[in-house]
């Protein structure tokens, strides 16, 4: 099993929750208005007139203009026309640096050889689906299961949001209990139930537009980093029928953001064994990316399940999967015979383990073994969190920057360090108030980015790949230096 893994050094949790936390309690900072209608006009304007026109016509078509949320950026979004290694193009020919990394699967960079030139030998041969078995299944299966402790079965699916609703499906009926505990701020895909206490911790049903109330019955969440409030929702369960899993990001909510103490997951372990409740670890961000063990490699925890997604197809379409140990999986055994006499889990899903995404999963993860690609997009994540505390410094910011190997995080509005506390329900509509506000100032920075060629998740995570230089981080570094010249008070929004 490959121990080798892209994390350093652990950040000091306490110590960039204090930062967090003195971050929103001073007023914002932001691209000023001055420049950031220059950005508007000289950049998106005059640089990048064929996807403003594209994007407007898409928008009779397409709500919002865009089909997922991740393409969306002030002043509109841009379309994108080639990716390669650490470098995106636009369709007006303006190049960039990829730090979105398509929401964290390339490891390697966008569009390796070694994994394309696989993928069309498959088409010429198979073609991208045929509903029937196809051996890469078995050999993508075997990897992952050779790579990962915990993983003695995996089932592929299309999505990760498919791979957590299975998660909890197959914790159910294995335990024969109820309840679902996860993470305040948590993300696992935007299925019915698990839409609880997203983004902002303690939000409860606040987030979840379109789901009825009564949906989340069973659901509670507990304050990230905080194992006393998980056992007082685990002990209250045991009289409301029971806790059948503890669901969490293992670096922290939406992907380390809010980062969790280096023990913490170990302490979930701990008390998922006491209650007997089953524990998901979701590695659709972590696995593979911290390193090919996973961060259960890293934080040596066994979890009893574990959800996959965008990487275990290389980035390719039917990204999902859900892996653990024998016993449990053994209730999404399909077809009619095998397998214990159990009920199973209602599963489908017609294009899950394509031949395409096995393929590409496979020859992926491969590489990213032989090249030890972790590891080194993790240096390349240490280099740029290094330079941009530099620059915060340098420009007197109240920014925080950290990283978790190349899961690396700029904030400079802290809209996701907020927290909802209902013992004090009048202080409700101020933190959503400045939430809305923190969220309009964190998109007139990314446009800052982009106008300077940076690609970047909502303008506060950033991803790593292996593809990267040194010299690429350093280049990037000074366009991120522009921006904080920018960069002044916002007297509108004081916290």
């Amino acid at each position: 099993m490959d121990t080798r893994f892209a994390i350093s050094e652990y950040p000091d949790a306490k110590q960039i929750d204090q930062a967090l936390d003195a971050l929103i309690a001073k007023p914002i900072y932001s691209v000023n208005k001055t420049a950031l209608e220059a950005y508007e006009q000289q950049y998106f304007e005059k640089r990048c007139a064929r996807s403003k026109e594209m994007i407007t016509c898409a928008k009779e078509v397409i709500p919002g203009g865009v089909q997922h949320n991740l393409a969306f950026n002030h002043p509109f979004p841009l379309v994108f026309t080639k990716a390669e290694g650490a470098k995106l193009y636009d369709i007006d020919g303006n190049e960039y640096y990829d730090f979105l990394q398509a929401g964290g699967p390339t490891v390697l960079g966008s569009n390796p050889i070694e994994v394309r030139s696989k993928v069309i030998d498959l088409l010429n041969e198979c073609g991208p689906s045929t509903g029937l078995f196809h051996e890469y299944e078995y050999r993508l299966a075997q990897k992952i299961c050779d790579s990962m402790k915990s993983v003695e079965m995996f089932r592929m699916l299309g999505s990760g949001t498919e791979a957590c609703m299975a998660a909890i499906r197959v914790a159910r009926l294995a335990t024969k209990k109820r309840n679902v505990v996860k993470m305040g701020g948590a993300y696992h895909g935007w299925s019915d139930q698990l839409a609880f206490g997203i983004r902002i911790p303690g939000s409860k049903w606040t987030q979840a537009h379109g789901v009825p109330r009564h949906i989340f019955k069973d659901t509670q969440e507990f304050y990230p980093d905080d194992l006393a409030d998980l056992e007082r929702v685990l002990k209250r369960n045991q009289h409301h029928g029971g806790t059948a899993a503890v669901m969490i990001e293992p670096i922290g909510p939406e992907s380390g953001t809010t980062p969790v103490d280096k023990n913490f997951n170990r302490g979930v372990e701990f008390l998922c064994r006491k209650y007997g409740a089953l524990l998901i670890f979701d590695e659709v961000v972590t696995g593979f990316r911290i390193g090919m063990a996973g961060a259960q490699g890293y934080f040596d925890v066994d979890p009893d399940l574990t959800v996959f997604g965008k990487v275990v197809a290389g980035g390719y379409p039917g990204a999902g999967g859900l892996g653990g140990k024998r016993a449990y999986m053994s209730y999404l055994s399909a077809g009619i015979a095998g397998g214990p006499k159990v009920h199973k889990a209602l599963i489908g899903g017609t294009l899950a383990a394509t031949p395409i995404s096995c393929v590409a999963g496979y020859f992926t993860l491969c590489e990213i073994e032989r090249t030890d690609a972790a590891r080194r997009a993790g240096e390349m994540g240490d280099r740029l969190t290094a330079g941009l505390k530099r620059l915060i410094e340098e420009h007197n910011l109240p920014f925080v920057a950290f990283n978790q190997g190349s899961v690396c995080h700029l904030e400079t509005v802290g809209t996701m360090h907020f927290s909802i506390d209902w013992s004090k329900p009048w202080k409700i509509p101020e933190v959503l108030k400045q939430t809305s506000l923190r969220k309009a100032e964190m998109e007139h920075m990314g446009c800052a980015y982009m106008a300077e060629g940076l690609v970047t998740l909502a303008g506060s995570r950033l991803y790593t790949s292996a593809a990267y230089t040194e010299e690429m981080i350093d280049d990037a570094l000074e366009r991120f230096g522009r921006v904080f010249d920018t960069v002044e008070r916002v007297e509108t929004g004081t916290a």
